[in-house]
């Protein structure tokens, strides 16, 4: 039935959009819509109209559309094999993650996001999340004829927000010019621990205040240059001696000594905007005995939610590392990631174990274990988020290496002769 047709129609609308931005007052607009009304996520980005319009497309969508969209999946090899087009095909993943392996070439890299987007068009499917992990330093997924930036800990010493500022504007230009439009950057874990064997200098050092000053200039930097930036990695990796793609990570921090340390650049980040949070294969005891921070509703729903006020897109880092399939099944843990508050599962390398996830998520909310509500809440931010970045499947024209190269190389300039290394 199209509102506007009864007296309580107005009330009923009215009643609807402000579930839906519970945050913004609601002023009479004469929008048609179709279904029951729900409390949706906040959507700071959208017009009231495109909230509504991102809404009636959540509960017009089939529910094998609605699974893909909580995957982001990686992939073998330097072009699309067979498996890669079934599962746009079938629309059995909201995007895609490459790695250095996927990307020999600067050629080879966009003949490879424009195949995927054209695959994706035909298909008819939702525009695509195309992400990589792009920090500079040493974590740099990019063509090697693409000189490297600084690292995060480099930038730290410098202890300039400019810097850092100027660093996440190339690293957001340079991932756009390959046809990407969400970095799992910037690194907010605080690098508290000599011993670890992963974050390091990925952090950008040992203070909290510094980390959330330079991560927050990073983060802004990739949203005005048009790329969704992911703060990572919740709520802090920077205290383990375990490297969690191997095996899982055990702290025994509690909430006292997590408030001080590991959560102050997270909180400032979610004050200061961020859309989008990567949880972390960390066990912590005190908060959740049985499950790491990925798979935890304590931590993700009762910390990162409620405590913290995030009603932003909860991302899990790969579910295929050690610290989970080594623990869990991996369709258990995708399936106990969304029960606990977390709307896109990472799925890095396997063909079969996207397939799995996929079904695997797909059962449980044909069982009721995922409610339609759960899962309506989760493909609701993730369409928003794509509609304030205005993804789509156009693609882009091949990028000079030599001219990125120039210009990072001049935007650096000032702040670090020599600032790029190859």
């Amino acid at each position: 039935m199209q509102l506007g047709s009864h007296p309580d129609d107005t009330a009923a609308l009215s009643a609807a959009l402000t579930a839906i931005s519970p945050a913004s007052a609601y002023h009479p607009a004469p929008l048609p819509l179709k279904h029951e009304p729900m409390k949706w996520p906040a959507a700071p980005g959208l017009t009231l109209e495109q909230q509504v319009a991102t809404a009636e497309k959540v509960m017009d969508m089939s529910t094998s559309d609605k699974v893909g969209q909580l995957i982001i999946a990686g992939l073998d090899g330097e072009v699309a094999d067979t498996e890669t087009q079934s599962i746009i095909n079938n629309r059995e993943a909201g995007g895609f993650i490459l790695f250095r392996p996927n990307m020999k070439s600067v050629s080879s890299t966009v003949a490879l996001t424009n195949q995927l987007k054209n695959l994706n068009r035909r298909a008819g499917g939702e525009p695509l999340f195309l992400s990589v992990d792009e920090e500079g330093g040493r974590v740099s997924r990019l063509p090697s004829q693409v000189d490297k930036l600084p690292s995060s800990g480099e930038i730290g010493k410098s202890g300039s927000e400019a810097y850092a500022r100027t660093a996440g504007e190339q690293l957001a230009k340079r991932v756009k010019a390959f046809g990407f439009n969400l970095n799992f950057a910037p690194v907010l874990d605080v690098n508290s621990n000599p011993d670890n064997p992963v974050i390091g200098d990925r952090s950008f050092g040992s203070s909290p205040s510094l980390v959330a000053k330079l991560g927050i200039a990073e983060l802004k930097s990739h949203k005005n240059n048009g790329v969704l930036g992911v703060v990572k990695h919740f709520p802090g990796h920077g205290d383990t001696s375990v490297d969690s793609h191997l095996e899982l990570p055990v702290l025994s921090n509690g909430l006292s000594r997590l408030s001080q340390l590991e959560l102050p650049p997270f909180e400032a980040a979610i004050d200061n905007g961020a859309e989008a949070v990567m949880v972390a294969h960390i066990l912590l005891p005190k908060l959740d005995p049985d499950y790491p921070a990925s798979l935890s509703k304590p931590i993700i729903t009762g910390l990162l939610r409620d405590k913290l006020s995030f009603d932003g897109l909860v991302i899990s880092d790969d579910l295929t590392m050690g610290a989970i399939k080594e623990n869990y099944n991996l369709g258990d843990a995708a399936v106990r990631f969304v029960l606990a508050g977390g709307d896109i599962a990472l799925v890095c390398h396997g063909d079969e174990n996207i397939s799995l996830v996929y079904n695997s998520l797909r059962n449980a909310v044909n069982r009721g274990t995922i409610s339609t509500e759960r899962l309506n809440e989760s493909v609701y931010r993730v369409l928003a988020l794509k509609t304030v970045y205005k993804l789509n499947d156009r693609t882009v024209p091949i990028p000079s290496a030599d001219q990125l190269n120039k210009l990072t190389e001049t935007a650096l300039a000032p702040y670090r002769p020599a600032a790029v290394t190859k």
